[in-house]
């Protein structure tokens, strides 16, 4: 992962309800969740859940597909596990972490 796209992700989920979205999509793991379960769950208006979702899916947190007429928001474990990998690389300057 390059720099700036950590500072996108981190700037992300640098905002309440943001990190409150992906850590919920996190939890409902591949099958994800539909805007309106979002909604419901973190109890939050659709605008300002489109928002955020729209500022998810710009850093590459979050993709969503369409089943039908619906769309569903997953968590991109990918870029989660880069930007985990980026944070921690070179920990403890190699050696083990106590």
């Amino acid at each position: 992962m390059k720099e700036i796209d950590a500072i996108r992700s981190l700037a992300a989920l640098a905002q309440e309800m943001r990190l409150r979205i992906f850590r919920a999509l996190v939890v409902a793991g591949n099958d994800g969740l539909t805007p309106s379960d979002l909604a419901e769950q973190l109890k939050v208006a659709s605008n300002t859940l489109s928002f955020h979702l729209k500022e998810l899916t710009h850093s590459g947190l979050i993709g969503q597909e369409r089943q039908g007429r619906n769309l569903i928001y997953r968590a991109s474990f990918a870029t989660m596990n880069e930007l985990l990998g980026y944070l921690t690389d070179n920990c403890c300057q190699g050696a083990a972490c106590s």
